[in-house]
């Protein structure tokens, strides 16, 4: 996990510098979407100083963000460890870490003071060009992309010239597609269905192909670092994952089609095979976990704790969030009257946590421990009511919002045929409007969570048992 005499790589002090950021705009999207929460239920609260559209712009894009924060991290924390040398090229990655910082803290700020104005060309360049989730202006789409290459060359330089594992090879494949996909987004047109199309294949490809197989490798290398996992058997459902990308990641996109005019097999053919998006990495986890359990009692212990509870979460969230509540809503004949509707809310609000943001703070709970130099890492109070809290939070949110969405699709698609009265209506229905209710204090406990997580981040390494850091001490001894 480190370099020599126990002193950290280049690159991993590079990483935390990533997931630094990462956990500040994670709560800058948990404070944007309560204020939207808010705005939903009281649509007179900031009236006149922060828009809906604004604070949901910021909650969606900060969302993204500090992911791609945190899976830049991610790599740049176990690319040195995998590869056995240090990051090539680290003094450049330090200087685009700055320069993208800068970019995403004048983005927000142009964001936040010009909130409403005309729409032509010069807002596409400077303001937003206004695509969901890939909001950033024209100069600064440029400017990641730059980023982005200084990040592609640091990985396959330091690759090339160090040990290549399975893991890391998989990951060199997954980046190059991730990376590209972007450029795919960046086609611009005065046809809006055009430059929608270009949007779609990126948001879409993004999330149900090249970030599944990503988090499978960053997740087999944490079980490795945790468990003690057997690399061949990790290596092993990575490559399941890649080849079923194709399937799963790829063809399972024909879910989506239902509204854009497509063969009506596509629909069959979609639903069953985004279905098995979360299969190759549950997979993974049962079979490390068995093997594990076998070992048990021989002093294979969890080598640490609160990193294996945020991959447990992870593992089963994307399973339900991406799998179930994904093949529950975009089912063809269900498609019909939920699109538009609370369903995806729930859908998206559930597996982004499950599939994304709990390996993510899994990860970085890996890089606080090889910080620290500790053999191990218990989980705290702190910690347990963080994982708690967000966790519980997120799947009663999610619950909260698919009951919404249930009156909204009964009363506006059923009862009044998805017209701008039913629309209304179903707004206004008490049902409806406890749910949201309830969605805005499930947002409440997850912000509580959140405290707790940033608390414990900061202090854990210091809160370890005796044991822990004389383990650590004969450890670097020896």
């Amino acid at each position: 996990m480190q370099g020599n005499n126990g002193q950290l790589y280049e690159g991993q002090k590079l990483a935390l510098k990533y997931f630094t950021v990462a956990i500040v705009l994670f709560g800058a999207q948990l404070l944007f979407g309560l204020i939207a929460a808010i705005q939903f239920l009281y649509p007179g609260f900031l009236f006149n100083t922060l828009d809906f559209s604004i604070a949901r712009i910021v909650h969606i894009n900060a969302l993204v963000v500090w992911l791609l924060y945190a899976m830049i991290g991610a790599v740049y924390w176990l690319l040195p460890d995998e590869a056995g040398r240090e990051v090539v090229g680290v003094k450049l990655g330090n200087l685009a870490f700055y320069v993208l910082t800068a970019a995403v803290a004048v983005v927000v700020l142009v964001y936040l003071f010009i909130q409403v104005g005309p729409g032509n060309e010069m807002t596409t360049w400077l303001i937003t060009e206004g695509r969901e989730y890939i909001e950033a202006p024209r100069w600064a789409d440029i400017g990641i992309v730059a980023v982005v290459l200084i990040f592609l060359y640091n990985v396959y330089a330091t690759v090339i010239s160090g040990k290549r594992s399975g893991i890391l090879t998989v990951l060199m494949a997954d980046l190059i597609a991730l990376a590209g996909l972007y450029l795919a987004g960046m086609f611009y047109t005065d046809n809006i269905a055009v430059d929608q199309y270009w949007w779609w294949w990126v948001v879409h490809l993004w999330v149900e192909a090249t970030w599944e197989v990503y988090v499978a490798a960053v997740g087999g290398y944490i079980l490795i670092k945790t468990l003690n996992a057997n690399r061949k058997v990790v290596e092993m459902w990575l490559w399941i994952e890649v080849a079923m990308m194709f399937g799963s990641g790829i063809l399972g996109l024909g879910h989506h089609y239902f509204w854009i005019g497509t063969p009506e097999y596509w629909w069959e053919i979609g639903a069953l095979f985004s279905a098995l998006e979360p299969v190759p990495l549950v997979g993974l986890f049962v079979h490390v976990l068995y093997d594990w359990g076998k070992e048990r009692g021989k002093g294979n212990t969890i080598k640490n704790v609160p990193a294996f509870a945020w991959l447990t979460v992870e593992t089963f969230g994307n399973f339900l969030g991406a799998g179930v509540w994904g093949f529950m809503h975009t089912l063809p004949q269900i498609n019909l009257y939920t699109h538009g509707t609370q369903w995806p809310a729930a859908h998206g609000h559930l597996a982004f946590f499950g599939a994304y943001v709990a390996i993510m703070i899994a990860a970085i709970y890996l890089a606080i421990q090889g910080k620290a130099g500790l053999k191990e890492l218990k989980m705290t109070k702190a910690g347990w009511w963080a994982i708690s809290l967000i966790t519980v939070g997120v799947l009663f949110m999610t619950v909260a919002l698919t009951l919404s969405a249930y009156v909204q699709t009964m009363v506006e698609r059923g009862m009044y045929g998805g017209t701008w009265e039913g629309y209304f209506v179903a707004q206004a229905n008490q049902w409806f409007v406890q749910g949201m209710g309830w969605r805005l204090a499930t947002g409440l406990m997850v912000i509580v969570g959140y405290v707790f997580l940033v608390y414990d981040l900061l202090t854990c390494a210091k809160k370890q048992p005796e044991e822990v850091y004389e383990a650590s001490g004969a450890a670097a001894a020896a």
